[in-house]
């Protein structure tokens, strides 16, 4: 017979066994390459929550270790032998609840398969990216085979070949079979409210700050506004988020309104002046100032430099 996979809740879980802020928010880096694999064991995962991925898909397999995922609304406690698989359009988090700790994770972007367009429709229809799916147990000899496969890729990721390309999307393919070989549906388990208002407060944070046209203008910069749309007391809301994250509203705010500003500067070719309109602010003058104030440098400059060690 299956077992389902455990589930804790967050915030019983974290009064145990953490010291708050337990949560540290990472953004994806903007120089990330559309595909990356790590072992586990050389690259420990740290205690954090992911509001974006850029389009990235996540899977890790865990081969030693214990530690309690969340996806979405939905929470697992994790072990060894398992695998799961994370959409891009969902927030994560992870607290290591073990010292030991082992297996492998990868990160793709839908670009990386290029051509093959039958591995998007994989990728997208593919059961276990699914919130409510996330997590699948498998047999010691499945985890073997999957454990073999990260290999694999490991080794081809950093090899010579010239179709190493084609040997890690193989092997890809193979931990999804072996996988789904396995799979099963879990029952859904609500987060506490502290956890909701969190989620609720990163995924709004994450979807105002999206501008993929220069129609596109941020509405909301204040922690009030976002509080609002939440229906809770900004008071409340920021001591929440302080209290799991180690940083208030306004500092996530500011955060994301850089990281946004980067993306702009490095990812297209508008002028400064449609940069600062899209971020919402009043003139080109007070987004430099903000800029300047955070990075030492001009918005400008920032570009520049970057341009510079492309054609390095």
């Amino acid at each position: 017979m299956e077992k389902d996979v455990p589930r804790l809740g967050l915030e019983s879980f974290a009064n145990e066994n953490f010291k708050v802020p337990f949560l540290n928010v990472e953004l994806y880096p903007l120089d990330a390459k559309y595909f990356s694999v790590e072992n586990r064991e050389r690259y420990p995962v740290k205690d954090y929550i992911s509001p974006n991925r850029r389009q990235f898909y996540k899977i890790f397999h865990m081969t030693a270790g214990t530690g309690v995922l969340t996806v979405g609304l939905h929470q697992y406690l994790m072990n060894a032998g398992e695998i799961a698989f994370l959409h891009p359009d969902e927030i994560m988090s992870w607290q290591t609840t073990s010292a030991e700790t082992g297996g492998h994770f990868c990160l793709i972007h839908p670009a990386y398969f290029t051509q093959e367009t039958h591995l998007v429709q994989l990728f997208r229809n593919y059961p276990f990216f699914q919130p409510a799916n996330a997590v699948v147990q498998l047999t010691e000899a499945q985890s073997a085979n999957i454990n073999r496969s990260f290999e694999q890729i490991w080794e081809e990721d950093r090899g010579q070949n010239e179709d190493k390309k084609q040997a890690i999307l193989l092997h890809l393919q193979m931990i999804l079979l072996e996988s789904q070989r396995a799979g099963r549906n879990l029952v859904n388990t609500a987060v506490p409210d502290n956890y909701r208002y969190i989620h609720g407060f990163l995924s709004l944070l994450e979807t105002n700050f999206q501008v993929k046209t220069m129609d596109d203008v941020v509405k909301m910069k204040t922690a009030g506004e976002f509080a609002d749309q939440l229906n809770v007391h900004p008071n409340y809301l920021n001591t929440l988020v302080r209290n799991q994250t180690g940083k208030t509203l306004r500092e996530h705010i500011q955060d994301r309104l850089l990281y946004e500003a980067k993306v702009l500067l490095l990812q297209t070719d508008w002028d400064i002046n449609a940069i600062s309109y899209t971020l919402g602010f009043s003139e080109h003058a007070a987004f430099t100032s903000f800029f300047n104030k955070k990075e030492h440098i001009t918005p400008s400059r920032f570009r520049k430099n970057a341009l510079l060690q492309v054609n390095i």
